[in-house]
Order: structure tokens, then C-alpha cells, then sequence
């Protein structure tokens, strides 16, 4: 795969700054002279191999921290706002788009922000008749959406958590043995916290009694959703000042947001402390990422598995990058992160031709499939299908996909590529982020023309699409 020219002038300037450096002091620490090193940080030259080694060997820096991921995962968004029919008539180059991110992102996320509330506004004028008497509702998914795209935009690594339960879930023992018991009795010697059965109530899941420091949980939980719910509980009671100062920092626009936040990072930090950093990621290379065995070690569900995956991003200690997502009967994303080129679309469906749809025909197996994008990267994708909800005949049930899958050269790494045609360019689906937004022209599963492609439509002669779409240029697009 090649490897193209790396401009990263905005982390260079801050590297300096944060180093109280001059750019002469600077330029002669790396070898270099003080013009090109002015280019590179305003993104007018790429930095070369030799550049890449002095930075690591003369500021201790690990050359994977200076990957595009946050810059893909901006453009990705500024993209997708910028195909709004709002926009129409302004189509900007990929060119463009790495200016703005590598060297404005305050004003591409602000950007986003402005559009998310558009497009809200918009849909609450359309459905007002709906809405009327019942107001909130708009505003709690933008609020949801916000929190969604702080842990986006952090690479979903939470730096001031992770290693605190790291260092907890050693002094408790988390890793050795079943983590259950360990767990309830570290909450009752050191909070005083005791554990209770609550009686048959279906939709309780977890209570806690400040007063009488009594946890509740429903007696017919799986052992891996108890355990994460004692070690949520330890996290409120841990990691619950730290927490707080996460969220606050945040800046967040209404106290909803604030306060959905501090659920996701207690969240985070119980996931943190069942699968610990390191020892997580050792046993994933040990047995090569297999999700059954990761899940069977550390006494949780796939889907904790596939969602710690996804946030072993800590700066220096990388693990594979990777995307997660899980996905409803509905093709709803209830939860993303990609620290891969690809990114989920914001709004919309996924793409039907994807492998994580076919996980509802399958459940109990994980689907493999071979695919590539319409910017021709390729993809390992993993797909399964899990369960969640009430024990019991008449108890309703929770059908979710997880999704999990990484660029095609860290594929080795999976157990699942292991009798794959890796190099068999025939094997590889053709995949696209969403409908509203893919480039394919050609794609027989087509939900819906994208919106900035122009349509032709030919009433004499019938394909498998009903329209051409050509390209904002005028030009037929082409697969």
C-alpha cells in the first residue's frame, strides 16, 4: 500500500511550543534549517524520514502518535457536512479539506457544531406538527450527539482514566482470576459498599443506595454485565473527581451533555478496569485478537472486547488501530469509533453491502468479509451478533451487531485472515460509507442518489438504478 506524503505542521508548532523552543533553537536540535522548518509548519513541505527520526530520537516521541487518525477522522466529518445540499455549488478538493484540519481545526469543528444544529432545526421545523407539546426530543439527540463526538474526536482514549484503572485493577488483582469476586469485595473493605439481590423487577439493572451504601443488581444478570456493573460503581466512587474534571473540561453546551458525558467516562473507566492497558493488549497479540478467548479470560461479553479494542490508542503503547461500531435491526449506529482511514458516516444508514448486516442472519458465528472503499483502502471486517436484555420466556431481548475490522495490513495480526486470499483483488467487496454520500455510481444496493452527484434520467431505457448519477463536474461517475 503506498504511503503518502505526511504533513503535519500544526503537531510540529506544537511539539516546539510545548518545548519553549525558538523555531532556530528548534530547526538546530533536528538538523535542519530554520526555513524548511518554517515550511513544514505551515503545511508547505512534507517532513522527511530523516526529520520523522530526529523528532523521535531528540524529543522522545513515538512516530505513531504523529499519524493522520485525528486528521482523518476531522475530514471524514467536514466532508460529510460539506455535501449538504446547503453547500451546493461548492465541492472542496481532498486538498483542501487536510488545510483546514492540519492547520484550522478549531474552525472545521465549529463548522461541524453549526451544521448539526442546522440539520436539527431542520428536521424539528419539518416534523412540527410532531413535535409540538413534546419539544426535548430534538434537543436530547443533538445532546447525545455531542457527547458521541467528544469521545470521537479524543480517538475514544481517555488519558487521565485509563492509566488510573490500570493501576487500580493491579492492586485489586483484575487479570489473574474470575474478576466477580474480587470485585465485591474490594467495594465492600474499601467504600463499605455491600452487594443485594433486588427482587424480580425486569427492568432494573443496577441500583445504589448512597445512604445505606447498598448496590443492587438484578439477580438474573450475566456474570459479565454484573461484573461491569460493580466495576461501574467502583468508578463512581474512584475515579468520580477525575470524572467530573473530564466532563467540565469538555466545555459542553447544556448540563445534559455534561452529565451523559460523566456516564460514558464511569463507563469507560469499568471497561478500563476489567480489561487493564497492557495485559489487555499483550493477551490480544498473544492470541491474535481471537474475541472468544479475549472474552473468556477477562470474564466479559464481546461486545466489552470489541469496544476496548477500540480505545487502545494511549500515545507511545498503540495497539492495532481499528474500527468498532454497533448497529440495531434498523441499521441505527448506536456506537462508533474507527481509528482507521474508515470512517462511519454521521447521518444515514451504513451501507448495505457491508458484512455487519449480515450478523442478524447468523447469529452465533462471526462473519468474515474481505472489502474496500470507494478511496481504495481494504479491510479485514468482522461481524457478530449479539444479545442483551431480561432473563426469562416473556422478558423482551435486545438484538445488536458489533462490527470490528482493521486496514488490510495489519490483517495478519487477526486470527481470522489466517485462510483468506488476502492478495486476490477479486475477494474484495466493494463497500461505501453511506448511500448519501458514496461515490459509487454503478452500485445495484443504492438506497438513495448521493447528494451532491447530478442525475440523468432516461425514460426510454431501464438499469438496475433508475437514474445515472454524474459527478458534481458533469461527467458520468464512474464505480
Amino acid at each position: 500500500m503506498a504511503t503518502g506524503k505526511l504533513y503535519i505542521g500544526r503537531r510540529v508548532r506544537d511539539l516546539r511550543q510545548a518545548n519553549r523552543t525558538t523555531q532556530a533553537q528548534f530547526a538546530e536540535r533536528l538538523g535542519i534549517s530554520v526555513s524548511y522548518l518554517n515550511q513544514i509548519e505551515n503545511n508547505q513541505r512534507p517532513v522527511s524520514a530523516g526529520v520523522l527520526l530526529a523528532l523521535a530520537e531528540k524529543f522522545r516521541i513515538d512516530l505513531s502518535d504523529l499519524s493522520g487518525g485525528e486528521d482523518d477522522r476531522l475530514i471524514s466529518a467536514l466532508s460529510e457536512t460539506l455535501t449538504d445540499s446547503l453547500f451546493d455549488g461548492y465541492t472542496p478538493s481532498l486538498q483542501e479539506l487536510k488545510l483546514v484540519a492540519q492547520n484550522a481545526p478549531g474552525l472545521a469543528h465549529a463548522l461541524i457544531t453549526a451544521h448539526r444544529a442546522y440539520r436539527h432545526n431542520s428536521e424539528q421545523l419539518a416534523s412540527i406538527n410532531d413535535t409540538l407539546g413534546r419539544g426535548p426530543a430534538a434537543v436530547e439527540a443533538t445532546t447525545y450527539e455531542e457527547v458521541r463526538d467528544f469521545f470521537h474526536f479524543v480517538d475514544n482514549y481517555i488519558g487521565e482514566l485509563d492509566p488510573l484503572a490500570e493501576r487500580l485493577a493491579a492492586h485489586i488483582g483484575i487479570g489473574d482470576v474470575d474478576p466477580g469476586a474480587m470485585l465485591a469485595v474490594y467495594l465492600e473493605r474499601h467504600y463499605g459498599v455491600r452487594i443485594a439481590r433486588a427482587a424480580h423487577d425486569p427492568d432494573l439493572i443496577r441500583a445504589y443506595d448512597r445512604e445505606a451504601r447498598v448496590l443492587t443488581l438484578n439477580s438474573y444478570l450475566p456474570a459479565s454485565t454484573r461484573n461491569f456493573q460493580i466495576a461501574l460503581q467502583i468508578a463512581q466512587l474512584h475515579a468520580g473527581d477525575v470524572v467530573d474534571g473530564v466532563a467540565a473540561a469538555a466545555g459542553f453546551r447544556t448540563a445534559e451533555a455534561y452529565e451523559i458525558c460523566r456516564i460514558g467516562l464511569h463507563n469507560y473507566f469499568a471497561g478500563a478496569l476489567l480489561l487493564p492497558y497492557r495485559r489487555f493488549m499483550e493477551a490480544a497479540r498473544e492470541v491474535r485478537h481471537d474475541l472468544d478467548l479475549l472474552a473468556a479470560r477477562f470474564g466479559t461479553s464481546l461486545e466489552q472486547v470489541c469496544h476496548r479494542l477500540s480505545t487502545l490508542q494511549r500515545p507511545g503503547q498503540k495497539g492495532i488501530p481499528i474500527f468498532f461500531a454497533r448497529i440495531d435491526r434498523a441499521g441505527n449506529i448506536t456506537k462508533r469509533h474507527s481509528a482507521t482511514r474508515l470512517q462511519f458516516a454521521r447521518f444515514g444508514a451504513a451501507c448495505p453491502l457491508w458484512n455487519a448486516h449480515q450478523a442478524f442472519e447468523s447469529p452465533g458465528r462471526i462473519n468474515r468479509q474481505l472489502a474496500e472503499t470507494p478511496d481504495g483502502v481494504c479491510y479485514l471486517c468482522l461481524s457478530m451478533q449479539v444479545s442483551r436484555g431480561g432473563r426469562g420466556f416473556r422478558q423482551p431481548q435486545q438484538h445488536y451487531a458489533l462490527a470490528l475490522g482493521c486496514e488490510i495490513s495489519y490483517a495478519a495480526n487477526f486470527v481470522y485472515a489466517d485462510d483468506m486470499d488476502l492478495n486476490n483483488a477479486a475477494a474484495y467487496d466493494p463497500i461505501g460509507i453511506s448511500c448519501r454520500i458514496c461515490e459509487r455510481a454503478q452500485c445495484a444496493s443504492r438506497a438513495l442518489p448521493p447528494l451532491k452527484g447530478r442525475l440523468t434520467i432516461e425514460h426510454d431505457v431501464r438499469r438496475t438504478l433508475p437514474y445515472a448519477i454524474r459527478a458534481p463536474g458533469g461527467m458520468d461517475g464512474q464505480d
